[in-house]
């Protein structure tokens, strides 16, 4: 196996180089020392770094929501719109479905749909396509930081556009950008790419530019367990530090319980502190909540309510930044207006709750201590099976089972892993697959939906799993039989 994790040479970055600006026509515009001294030169308000810790400083949560659609003016007016009408603090360019697959031929055609169809034929902004230069479009027209948002498991090409059009951060991870997103992508492949993307960021970071990074802690988005989503969260988050990478942002998705939720983002800074702590990383870490990723209520008031539910608890956990969902989720692609009016409302929320926090009680601190065991054991496992080397050893995890997804396309995740909600709406593991939890952890897993299964009058099985994936969308955070 070739995959280690130790920082790529300079010699090996700019090898492999080579090979990734000559995959489309626009790698030519990218020149390392002339992006580092635009980078440099653009305001500090521009950079996601400066904005995250200031906001981090002030104890403040930001909103940002996702968007993007295919030609650059219309992205620059639709950016606008959520700036100036939404008040975003931060903005995304969410990359189109091809770019996420190297398809860039595709995406070509696709603007030019676009522009005789007068609307986007893409479902996100073709940063590749439009070059450094349409990046650097972009990012003069707004006044605030711009992150790319996508999919991809190979950006490495995406995050050279991107950063040197001036972008100062990009979301993803080798994990979180391959398995709940392609199918036939080994993990071997998409770490390895995924590093070079970090390595990126470390020569910028020695050249004294700070960029951030963001694994995407949600995963699939559906009934994903806190330590699962944690453990891949702190791995990205260390693979990145070994690169060179300074600046990190760690999230987690909305599963609906808010005691839950508000443990699971308190273990994962905790827990990943410790780990940088371990491992001699000097890390500025933030955080990101992710408002619901699952189904959505069709009716546009009760998604309002659903949006605010997740405002709260990114709130009341302390967050640095909040990705906002609007009220068209049910849909399918929102108009400006849908998403300006989620950002509107998350941010009513926000404001009303600023400096409050959910209170320290006995019950957190165990849902905490309990979500930090579960992702020790994880990670502990996954370090044995590199013997020491994290890549190494997340590759093995994947291929016995260590690490699990639950409902991910890949097939290189083994899809054992079943979750279901405990009587209370907090997420517990109905079918642990092969992720190594003690015989107390499992025991307790299975009491609490014993518990749950003697108040419905039914078996514990997978049917409980079923309903509570659609429970959200029909008014219910648990799938009670019959509701």
């Amino acid at each position: 196996m070739k995959l280690k994790n130790k920082k790529l040479t300079e010699d090996e970055f700019f090898s492999t180089r080579k090979e990734v600006l000559s995959q489309w026509s626009t790698g030519k515009e990218v020149d390392l020392q002339e992006a580092a001294d635009y980078l440099k030169s653009l305001p500090k308000e521009k950079n996601f770094c400066y904005v995250l810790s200031k906001a981090k400083k002030e104890g403040i949560t930001l909103a940002q929501p996702r968007a993007g659609v295919a030609l650059v003016d219309a992205h620059i007016e639709l950016l606008r719109y959520l700036q100036n009408e939404g008040g975003a603090d931060l903005l995304p360019s969410t990359i189109d479905s091809y770019t996420r697959q190297n398809r860039y031929d595709e995406c070509e055609i696709g603007i030019e749909e676009s522009k005789k169809q007068g609307r986007s034929m893409l479902n996100g902004f073709p940063a590749v396509n439009h070059g450094v230069k349409g990046c650097r479009k972009v990012l003069e027209s707004v006044n605030v930081p711009l992150q790319a948002r996508h999919g991809t498991p190979d950006s490495r090409l995406l995050a050279e556009i991107i950063h040197a059009g001036g972008w100062t951060s990009n979301e993803g991870g080798g994990i979180s950008y391959n398995i709940p997103y392609a199918k036939n992508v080994s993990v071997e492949k998409s770490l390895t790419d995924w590093q070079y993307c970090d390595r990126l960021v470390g020569l910028y970071e020695e050249m004294g530019v700070h960029i951030n990074r963001e694994p995407f802690g949600p995963l699939t988005g559906t009934l994903v367990p806190a330590s699962i989503s944690n453990s891949v969260s702190i791995i990205e988050a260390l693979l990145a530090a070994e690169q060179g990478v300074k600046n990190i942002t760690i999230g987690y998705g909305q599963c609906g319980n808010m005691m839950q939720d508000i443990a699971a983002m308190k273990a994962l800074k905790e827990q990943a502190e410790e780990y940088f702590k371990k491992f001699g990383y000097d890390i500025e870490l933030t955080t990101v909540f992710h408002e619901w990723m699952g189904g959505f209520p069709e009716d546009e008031a009760k998604a309002f309510g659903l949006i605010s539910y997740g405002a709260v608890s990114a709130a009341l956990s302390g967050a640095t930044k909040v990705i906002v969902k609007t009220p068209h989720e049910a849909v399918g692609i929102p108009t400006k207006e849908a998403n300006a009016a989620g950002i509107k409302a998350t941010k009513e929320v926000l404001h009303l709750l600023q400096g409050q926090r959910y209170p320290e009680t006995q019950k957190l601190r165990n849902e905490i201590k309990l979500i930090k065991a579960e992702t020790k054991c994880i990670l502990d496992k996954t370090f044995e099976l590199g013997d020491g080397d994290l890549a190494v050893g997340t590759v093995k995890a994947f291929e016995n089972g260590t690490i699990d997804i639950p409902f991910a396309p890949s097939k290189f995740n083994a899809g054992k892993v079943l979750p279901a909600r405990d009587n209370n709406g907090a997420i517990r593991f109905l079918d642990f697959g092969n992720i190594p939890f003690t015989k107390d952890i499992k025991d307790y897993h299975r009491s609490l939906l014993e518990e749950r299964g003697k108040f419905e009058g039914r078996e514990v099985n997978f049917q409980m799993c079923i309903d509570d994936i659609y429970a959200v969308s029909r008014g219910a955070l648990i799938g009670r039989p019959g509701k």
